[in-house]
């Protein structure tokens, strides 16, 4: 499956979230002020491709994972209103210009800094772009396996005697302040289908739309859909009333929830690699498949995402 710009977008931005949440990732790759690498080749092959493009994805890894401070300073800048890269536009670009936009915030050598690392970013997106279109499978093909799961973890990685992963249980709210229990969620539902987002993600924001129709097609089957903004963990007011707008403009109804960063399902959200992450849940609270990542509005992740309804709801009826 080819990897477009989009789906690359809320993976990159996924990246930035991740670094301001993990600052351990910064051992992923070389640090940001040595020399882009890779940058002069082009793979030979399609597991060439499928190498450099992981070392590439590291190395911008690294990058946001230094001067985090900094980082959210800029992140928290951009404009949640802008299309991003629905115009193909490059990440790299997208930083340079949240930078520009926001440089009243930064000294001159923090600008100079932020800068020179979005320059780095943009010429490893056109790196990454290059690869994409000779070899379409080697993005999807990096990134299996690298998603919400850290090693040695019994949360998230799952069994090798084929029996099914739990999800991490909670105890939370959902954004009109109303308790929202894991076990009581899920023993009520045929199926569940629960959606990782953020809201400055543009392709999270983009299948909300998709979702709540999703949301209204399993209702009628006995299942629900709720969202888990990783913004509003723990409650932040703030990360709520910019949640609740953006889904009140696109006209969600479903639930959306949050709970605490440091319980399980906390710990589950800040492994999650990739935005917008799609899980599917059983009522016995059994993950079921492997999550969807990228948005629904992308022809293989929804027919993936059916798949795997179905499958739960052909278990539940016996």
């Amino acid at each position: 499956m080819k990897i477009n710009r989009t789906n690359t977008a809320g993976r990159i931005l996924a990246l930035l979230l991740t670094a301001l949440m993990v600052l351990s990732l910064a051992a992923c790759g070389t640090k940001g002020g040595d020399k882009v690498d890779g940058m002069s080749s082009e793979p030979k092959n399609a597991e060439e491709a499928v190498a450099m493009y992981k070392e590439l994805m590291a190395q911008e890894n690294a990058i946001l994972s230094e001067d985090t401070a900094l980082w959210e300073k800029v992140f928290m800048a951009a404009d949640k209103g802008m299309t991003m890269q629905e115009d193909g536009k490059n990440y790299g670009e997208f930083l340079l210009d949240t930078i520009e936009g926001s440089k009243d915030q930064f000294t001159e050598d923090e600008l100079k800094l932020l800068k020179e690392a979005a320059e780095k970013i943009r010429e490893i997106e056109n790196k990454l772009t290059m690869i994409e279109k000779k070899y379409p499978e080697a993005a999807q093909q990096s990134t299996d396996g690298a998603m919400s799961v850290p090693a040695g973890s019994d949360m998230t990685t799952p069994p090798d005697d084929g029996s099914m992963q739990k999800f991490p249980a909670f105890e939370g709210k959902d954004l009109d302040g109303n308790t929202v229990k894991s076990d009581e969620l899920f023993s009520a539902n045929a199926v569940t289908v629960v959606n990782f987002w953020f809201t400055t993600c543009n392709p999270c924001v983009g299948e909300l739309s998709e979702l709540d129709a999703l949301n209204k097609e399993l209702a009628k089957k006995g299942g629900a859909l709720i969202g888990v903004n990783t913004f509003t963990l723990d409650g932040d007011e703030a990360a709520i009333s910019e949640a609740k707008d953006v889904l009140a403009k696109k006209g969600v109804t479903y639930q959306n929830v949050y709970f605490a960063s440091d319980g399980e399902a906390g710990k589950f959200t800040t492994n999650i690699f990739a935005y917008p992450t799609t899980y599917v849940v059983d009522r016995n609270g059994n993950i079921v498949g492997d999550p969807i990542v990228g948005a629904i509005t992308e022809k293989k992740q929804a027919e993936t995402l059916q798949k795997l309804i179905d499958q739960a709801l052909a278990a539940d009826m016996g």
